[in-house]
């Protein structure tokens, strides 16, 4: 048994992206290198032991949406893609992904932030914003991935 969930993006974003803004997204979908400084997910808190035995917290950077291969648990491959709009001012996203509970605040603050860039097709007269789709992976039923008042309703 697994906690393992399917997590489906499918988003238009505005093109005001600036370029720092753009390389970190970039990373956090395998796209690209690691930026000098992170500002849309500042901060990746993790507890390690010191050469002591005693814990200390450290700072352990890693892309959210990142992994580029075969699913392990919800079948088929797992994705992240972002290009260009014909338009040549929007930027389109498709991503697949399997998560874990555990990752659910830290992929969050980066959820909220895409919401905030999200096209305004996406947005619901409420302010809520339709990112895509969760599921359980031994579910047939996806429910909806939102973004209410600048935090994801997760499952």
């Amino acid at each position: 048994m697994a906690d393992i969930y399917e997590l489906s993006i499918a988003l238009n974003l505005r093109g005001a992206l600036s370029d720092e803004e753009l390389a970190e997204l970039q990373w956090h979908l395998g796209l690209g290198p690691k930026p000098e400084s992170l500002r849309i997910v500042p901060a990746f808190p993790v507890v390690e032991e010191n050469d002591h035995g005693e814990p200390v917290m450290v700072d352990d950077p890693v892309p959210l949406l990142s992994r580029h291969a075969e699913a392990w648990k919800i079948d088929g491959a797992l994705v992240s893609v972002l290009q260009r709009a014909e338009d040549g001012h929007t930027w389109v996203l498709t991503v697949r992904q399997e998560i874990h509970p555990d990752e659910f605040d830290r992929t969050g603050e980066l959820l909220s932030w895409l919401a905030t860039k999200a096209d305004d097709r996406h947005r619901a007269s409420t302010g809520t914003v339709r990112l895509g789709w969760t599921r359980f992976y031994e579910s047939d039923q996806f429910d909806p991935l939102v973004v209410r008042d600048g935090e994801v309703v997760w499952p």
